[in-house]
């Protein structure tokens, strides 16, 4: 029993530092990539979402769940148009880490790479095809769903 109450007490505590940790880079000495990274991401996914568009692909994150054939085709695209920002988001924590804790914490890196790439790209992409291609139906006089 002392034994689970020991894991319990030790992922509790690395919880709390994770949670102080991320609040911690909202004030901290490069808190500029907070609105740069999810800005750049945005950027890449209006231009992917465009050209989904163009190309009538079905919107990104909902087909990524219902084209299991075209999954990997799209799951690679997403890596090719936002893995760049990724790295760059994990290298500039790794800065951060090393500047602010003198450790690195290579899952909060990983964590907040995430948070800050992936997840604005994941929810512009779809919208923006989907806006994209209900203006050129509208346009055209097309009445299709």
């Amino acid at each position: 029993m002392a034994l689970n109450n020991t894991r319990v007490k030790t992922v509790e505590d690395l919880l709390a530092r994770v949670v102080e940790n991320l609040i911690g880079r909202v004030s901290g000495p490069m808190k500029f990539r907070l609105i740069l990274q999810p800005l750049m991401a945005a950027v890449f996914a209006v231009r992917a979402g465009l050209k989904d568009a163009r190309e009538e692909r079905p919107p990104y994150f909902w087909a990524i769940f219902t084209h299991p054939d075209q999954r990997s085709d799209m799951l690679r695209d997403g890596w090719k148009s936002v893995g760049k920002i990724f790295i760059i988001a994990i290298v500039i924590d790794l800065v951060e880490q090393l500047i602010v804790f003198r450790w690195f914490y290579p899952g909060e890196a990983l964590l907040v790479a995430f948070i800050l790439a992936f997840i604005p790209y994941l929810l512009i992409r779809g919208p923006v095809n989907r806006i994209t291609r209900g203006k050129r139906r509208s346009a055209s006089g097309d009445k299709r769903p």
